[in-house]
């Protein structure tokens, strides 16, 4: 897949560690349960969605790359492109519909890459988990790997909605426990159990938001 090429990676490395170590500083990150995170093979990170730096705040959990979606324009620009494969991003194309988006997460999954996937869609304010859409439930239980549930607190005071700045506030992230799928006995898995997972997984986000917002002090 394209951005594996070794300098891609010791791109990332470094673009990483000036982005986390910048957020890190900035708002003092503190990253809980880390030993959540598996150490090999992918899986699934699903970060609560409060602001545009929670991608870089996720980043913070672990030392392997991390892979998110781009609107496919910003690769059109070669240089541009190859910068965002390198920092783990990839293209999806916009007005085509989520499959598109689903069918590019499952092709990083099955390369061995742990994928971000914001559950909530878009980014979302206020206290309470957002109704959570089933493209996590869906790529986990297809890919049959685990979804890493993740809350991160502060990170909407950071840079309130309609604001440009990024201000100094405290943000905690909490990494709850790796979550099961459940097991597609055929070629597709039932609706109810898919419906009953992902209220599970918004259960437990809710939970991880609730302690970490505790522990950011909002």
């Amino acid at each position: 897949m394209a951005g594996n090429t070794r300098i891609a990676l010791v791109l990332y490395a470094i673009g990483r560690f000036f982005v986390t170590g910048f957020v890190r500083i900035w708002n003092r990150v503190s990253v809980e349960g880390r030993e959540h995170i598996p150490a090999s093979g992918p899986f699934i990170l699903a970060p609560i969605h409060r602001s545009n730096l929670d991608t870089p705040y996720a980043a913070c959990c672990q030392r392997r790359r991390v892979r998110f979606m781009g609107k496919d324009s910003l690769w059109k620009h070669r240089w541009i492109g190859w910068l965002l494969s390198a920092l783990g991003g990839f293209p999806v194309s916009r007005g085509v519909g989520d499959r598109e988006a689903l069918r590019r997460a499952l092709e990083v999954l099955e390369y061995g890459e742990p994928v971000v996937v914001f559950p909530e869609g878009t980014r979302q304010f206020g206290p309470l988990v957002q109704p959570l859409f089933e493209g996590a439930t869906y790529l986990a239980t297809k890919a049959n790997v685990p979804v890493v549930p993740v809350g991160i607190g502060g990170s909407e005071r950071v840079q309130p909605k309609g604001k440009k700045g990024i201000r100094p506030s405290k943000v905690v992230v909490i990494v709850g426990e790796p979550m099961t799928p459940p097991a597609m006995p055929g070629a597709k898995l039932p609706r109810e159990e898919m419906k009953a997972f992902t209220a599970q997984l918004h259960t437990k986000l809710q939970e991880l938001f609730d302690r970490a917002q505790v522990r950011a002090g909002v």
